[in-house]
């Protein structure tokens, strides 16, 4: 489990299809982190989690699904890409973000990026099977980032990024357009999923039918 708190970034060093799988492998240049890391351990890429599948040096070989390549943006990722990188947790860390399980549920586009009173206010455009599963002020993770949702409609969301973040994240190289990787607060999906078996198929979820069920 991740906590959406980027520790660094890092850059791509090689991609390949692997024939007949359908999956490709990624390498990455994990810098003085490899000596922390050994094989077996989850790193989140982007947001996605990912294992160590072979460490020389400082380089790490990750093997990556044919799911998660269709579900995430790492099938565009390049020799020139730089990405975060967020090592899973101990249970004696401090927990920072929110929930984040390093499993991708789509990508969103990167709509409007402004700037106000020294924070950048970052639209993103999203399609129903996402934006579902959101709740405004709830959390979201964006290629691996923690982040509050500011507003929320039928065509995507909003952001606040304080100048840390981008500072510090790969949200400082980004541009209007670019695909990003959204994991939604695994806490939110829950609820959702246990209402959606609770209530009849065919009846919507309203405010009076929740105070029925007690909420």
């Amino acid at each position: 489990m991740f906590t959406g708190l980027v520790e660094t970034m890092c850059s791509v060093r090689s991609v390949s299809r692997q024939a007949g799988t359908g999956g490709s492998s990624l390498t990455i240049d994990l810098g003085k982190m490899a000596n922390e890391c050994k094989l077996g351990d989850s790193i989140a890429i982007n947001g996605a989690c990912l294992t160590i599948a072979r460490l020389e040096g400082s380089l790490a070989r990750f093997d990556i699904s044919p799911e998660t390549l269709e579900k995430s943006t790492l099938g565009h990722l390049t020799t020139s890409s730089v990405v975060n990188i967020e090592r899973a947790m101990k249970p004696s860390d401090r927990f920072g973000g929110h929930f984040v399980l390093g499993h991708v549920d789509g990508t969103a586009t990167i709509k409007a990026i402004e700037k106000q009173n020294g924070f950048t206010h970052w639209t993103f455009a999203a399609g129903p099977e996402l934006l579902e599963g959101m709740v405004k002020k709830g959390s979201v993770a964006v290629d691996g980032i923690s982040l509050t949702i500011a507003h929320l409609d039928n065509t995507g969301f909003s952001v606040a990024i304080i100048p840390e973040t981008l500072k510090r994240t790969t949200f400082n190289k980004a541009n209007i357009g670019d695909s990003v990787n959204i994991e939604i607060d695994i806490i939110v999906k829950s609820v959702k999923r246990q209402l959606e078996e609770i209530l009849p198929k065919k009846q919507s979820l309203t405010a009076e039918r929740l105070r029925e069920l007690g909420f």
